[in-house]
């Protein structure tokens, strides 16, 4: 948390200098704190134009805050999830050096590598895709062909949101050429550093029998579930609202529900007016930005794997199962607690975000829910309030988004770490539930 903090402040300073904006003028103290929040944990929200308000200088740090940010949190919450698994892992334990449950310098070295190698291979192929798409199709010439596609590439896969046109993206809403390249960066970033390990080493060994570790299969089937359902819920809710995709025809319509079916994955990308959207959207889009994408991933919420093991606590419970057991294991109890734990103290954040905007601010429920859950999850999705909740709104939203950022995977390995077992066990009695 005190590194990324660092990181924030760096960021502010930076856009601070009079260099930093388009006018020479230095930029506020909050304007610049709460756009280095929000590149620093990828959200994506803002508080003034980026394209006008920001010089070319003041986009490049912009950028560069959006790639320490996803580097960063994809490398500390891998090497925590090796720490914790290491403590916990059985054949692990077994053997001499890991009695000390400590990281040595290869571990991290390998972690660190191997996260720069993923970001920056997909990074790559989606630039040049969008170079080619910007130089060809609009018309840019090279040099601005290639910064805006490495722009908006390091945004889609570190699941920022920042684009550099004043509308987002809202005038390449029908173009799949510039949409799908992005909304794939995003789904790549949403899954996990461990994730896309599994599948390197899988396709190197693919002759012999490889078998998937729980945390891979629960990320990949629940967030394809969730991407399926977001899809499908955002096309057909708003297949027939004039202000959003029944302006458009059935390609176009098709085209931006897939968009926007992704970028509750907490993207942030918006290519409709999101503020247009139906009541019964929003409400989906809260839920999916809520709960996120995959663990160390540059994704935020409560990471799928937490909603999924909470979904199957809840299902041994109704079948009177008397533990969990999911794709052949058993879920550890601590797990449990331990999913429940970041769960509720998410809910708690959003809820205390929502209360304190709700008084500093004019703004319905729906549209200051839809606000905070997008900060808490660094989703960078907003209705077209963020830069009229004023000064204190802005403090309110900035705080959500550094605890939502850094606070589940500290807390969830906190959790993790500080684990022991009791010396004795009190009499039981069981209260009434329900």
């Amino acid at each position: 948390m005190l590194a990324f903090a660092a990181v924030v402040a760096l960021g502010t300073a930076l856009l601070s200098l009079p260099a930093a904006t388009t006018t020479g003028e230095p930029a506020e103290l909050v304007t610049a704190l709460f756009t280095a929040t929000s590149a620093v944990c990828v959200t994506g929200l803002v508080v003034v134009d980026t394209p006008t308000h920001w010089s070319t200088f003041g986009e490049v740090v912009i950028l560069c805050l959006i790639q320490v940010g996803g580097l960063g949190i994809m490398t500390i919450a891998s090497l925590l999830g090796l720490l914790v698994s290491r403590r916990f892992g059985l054949r692990l334990q077994l053997t001499a050096q890991t009695e000390t449950k400590a990281l040595d310098l290869g571990d991290v070295r390998r972690v660190v590598r191997g996260v720069a190698l993923v970001s920056l291979a997909f990074e790559l192929v989606t630039s040049l895709v969008l170079a080619a798409r910007f130089a060809i199709g609009y018309d840019y010439g090279v040099a601005d062909a290639l910064y805006h596609g490495v722009f908006h590439s390091v945004s889609a896969f570190n699941n920022a949101g920042f684009a550099l046109f004043p509308d987002n993206l809202v005038g390449f809403a029908t173009d799949p050429w510039i949409c799908v390249p992005i909304a794939a960066a995003v789904l790549a970033g949403g899954l996990g550093f461990p994730v896309w390990v599994e599948v390197w080493r899988r396709t190197r060994e693919r002759r012999r029998k490889a078998r998937w570790s729980l945390h891979t299969k629960i990320t990949v089937v629940t967030s394809g579930v969730l991407l399926v359902v977001g899809v499908a819920v955002v096309t057909l809710a708003e297949w027939n609202n004039p202000a959003t995709l029944g302006r458009f025809d059935a390609g176009g319509s098709l085209v931006a529900g897939f968009f926007h079916g992704v970028m509750p994955r907490t993207a942030g990308f918006n290519s409709i007016d999101v503020g247009q959207m139906e009541s019964g959207t929003l409400l989906i889009n809260d839920i999916l930005m809520f709960i996120g994408g995959g663990s160390a991933s540059t994704a935020g919420g409560i990471k799928v794997t937490t909603f999924a093991l909470l979904a199957f606590v809840i299902y041994a419970e109704i079948r009177g199962e008397p533990s969990v057991h999911v794709m052949g294991r058993k879920l550890p109890a601590t797990a449990q607690r331990q999913a429940l734990s970041v769960a509720l103290l998410s809910v708690g954040a959003v809820v205390a975000g929502t209360l304190l905007l709700l008084t500093l601010t004019p703004f319905r429920l729906e549209f200051v829910l839809f606000e905070a859950i997008s900060a808490f999850s660094t989703a960078g999705m907003t209705t077209g309030i963020t830069a009229e909740v004023g000064t204190a709104g802005h403090v309110v939203l900035l705080v959500l988004m550094f605890l939502g950022r850094v606070g589940p995977i500290t807390l969830a390995s906190a959790l993790a770490l500080r684990e022991r077992s009791r010396r004795y066990e009190l009499p039981e009695e069981r209260p009434i539930v329900g």
